[in-house]
């Protein structure tokens, strides 16, 4: 099969042979040049369980590649473990961590000139840099999603690991024992796979599949399970025969792709993050997409799945009710979804789903009729007011009230926040404040899972509001409001509040709104100064000049005019 883009040099009209021979230094033959050359970014680590399955995949996809008649070049992206960083100063390096990854793709992408690239990743920032790396290399790519963890067990009920962290403010709270902590600990993680509800990995696994640059079925397999590997590898099949037809990704990508994905985010209950990777997705792919456009599908696709961390079920549960195929094929008999748009199979989505039922399974409760949601409108709410002009992004399911004023509770960092909640000096009806921790000013909008589970833990989470310029894990549930935008680094509202202001979250009105006159916030913002960044060299410093605005999904290469 011969190469599209020719990795075969030409200079003057004469092949560079240098070139050749360092392939011949790793054993090519002159055959092989004839042959796509095809990448495969691996983020196989034992930095986390999230990550530390993923070279069996590598290994199926490399050699499905190699029978299919092209060359397999592997190299290396890195990962960070959200849920080991978290509460930590390395949280600060998770977002950041997304860009490093669409860096390292596109680099070894365009600097080897690979005909087309499979990833695969686990953890959180891993799918949104992946496909961020492809849509900027826009070479045939295929994602591989690692997999999702099995549920741990303990006293017979399923755990996950925000168990762990709810627990941790269970404990505080007196509600369990430090030996039921420590046993919940212990059990929560049984072994490899990613965070096992709908969180920010599986919430992104399945939005490229929805968008289609991933395989039917593959973004809710367990890690551990055979048909992951099986899946890999016909992975690496479907990339050779995209190579050949040079189906590319921004060529799949459109907005109407982009919507689809969204759509099933909000049926699934997707994590908040999705707002912000769906933002520098589109950036990357050149694609017209807004906070608004969030706001615009949301009103008119149901929750449809009853997953954690509001619901009762776990990502391999709704792979076992059928998965994303199923969950888009009610989105598309409703006229929810774009029908028409391709994917990297060659098939329309249309096509893809003309196989699945168009009735829910029986002998299952995961997944419901479209005339039976949990939820009439999607979960994942753009708030605006005085506190946040730019918009806010607020999770509103699971609550039976939405809707909370109160007095602010202000901190400057995560840790003073969380030592409040859980010495018990949160109280119902407060809101917390927790700024300076935006994309500028944290740097890297890290997530607030400890406050929020602390929260929770203690009974307080539909009684306290949290609202941050930092992100929430997708493990976060509760009266919470994150992204707020403009972040306190830069001027935005939110870093005006002072202790004992009243503040309105209101998610029926879409309101986020701190009830002060205007001419006491002119006078306060004439005395507010910007702090110093807190990183001025290295990847942080960098992050903290270049990061856009959180509306704009916190991306580094969003330049003025």
């Amino acid at each position: 099969m011969a190469s599209n883009r020719r990795s075969r040099t030409i200079t003057q009209g004469v092949e560079r042979a240098p070139n050749r021979s360092m392939f011949y230094g790793m054993g090519y033959e002159a055959s092989d040049f004839d042959k796509p050359m095809i990448g495969v970014a691996n983020s196989h680590s034992t930095i986390t369980p999230c990550n530390s399955g993923l070279q069996p995949l590598a290994d199926a996809a490399v050699a499905a590649l190699s029978e299919a008649g092209a060359n397999p070049q592997v190299f290396g992206t890195p990962t960070i473990s959200d849920g080991m960083a978290m509460g930590t100063e390395g949280m600060k390096y998770s977002l950041v961590s997304r860009e490093v990854i669409a860096d390292c793709i596109e680099t070894c992408v365009g600097g080897q000139w690979m005909d087309g690239v499979l990833t695969i990743g686990g953890c959180d920032k891993n799918m949104p840099g992946a496909m961020m790396g492809m849509l900027r290399a826009n070479v045939p790519s295929i994602f591989v999603y690692g997999g999702t963890i099995l549920p741990g067990r303990l006293d017979g009920r399923d755990l996950n690991i925000v168990s762990v962290f709810e627990a941790v403010g269970e404990y505080s709270a007196g509600r369990i024992s430090e030996d039921d902590l420590i046993a919940i600990e212990r059990h929560a993680i049984p072994g490899t796979g990613s965070c096992g509800g709908m969180y920010t990995a599986n919430t992104m696994s399945a939005a490229i599949e929805a968008m289609g640059l991933s395989l039917p079925y593959s973004s809710t397999m367990a890690n551990v399970e055979e048909e992951k590997g099986v899946s890999a590898a016909e992975s690496a099949r479907v990339l050779v025969d995209a190579v050949a037809a040079d189906r590319k990704p921004r060529d799949i990508v459109t907005r109407e792709a982009i919507e689809n994905a969204v759509a099933v985010t909000m049926a699934t209950g997707g994590s908040t993050n999705a707002v912000l990777h769906f933002l520098a997705m589109a950036h990357a792919a050149e694609v017209p997409w807004t906070i608004d456009d969030i706001e615009r599908v949301r009103r008119k696709v149901p929750v449809i799945c009853d997953l954690k961390p509001s619901g009762r079920y776990l990502a391999i549960d709704l792979h076992r009710a059928g998965g994303i195929p199923q969950v888009m094929k009610l989105l598309l008999e409703g006229g929810l979804i774009h029908g028409d748009c391709m994917t990297i199979t060659g098939k329309t989505i249309a096509e893809t789903l003309a196989d699945v039922p168009v009735e829910c399974p029986a002998g299952q409760d995961v997944i419901r009729p479209l005339d039976k949601p949990l939820y009439k409108e999607g979960h994942l709410a753009i708030l605006r007011g005085n506190l946040a002009e730019e918009g806010a992004v607020a999770k509103i399911t699971g609550l039976k009230n939405p809707v909370i004023t109160g007095p602010a509770r202000v901190f400057d960092d995560e840790q003073s926040a969380l030592d409040a909640i859980l010495a018990g000096r949160i109280e119902p009806g407060d809101v917390l404040v927790l700024r300076y921790l935006g994309p500028r000013g944290a740097p890297g909008m890290p997530e607030m899972l400890a406050p929020t589970s602390a929260l929770v833990g203690q009974g307080l989470g539909e009684s306290v509001g949290l609202i941050t310029d930092g992100r929430f894990s997708g493990g976060t549930w509760g009266m919470v409001v994150g992204h707020v935008a403009p972040e306190a680094f830069v001027g935005g509202t939110i870093g005006l509040v002072e202790e004992g202001d009243s503040i309105t979250i209101d998610a029926h009105e879409l309101l986020l709104q701190l009830n002060v006159d205007d001419a006491t916030l002119a006078a306060r913002r004439e005395r507010w100064q910007q702090p110093a960044p807190r990183y001025t060299r290295g990847v942080l410093g960098k992050f903290a000049h270049n990061a856009s605005s959180a509306s704009f999904g916190a991306v580094l290469d969003r330049y003025e005019d």
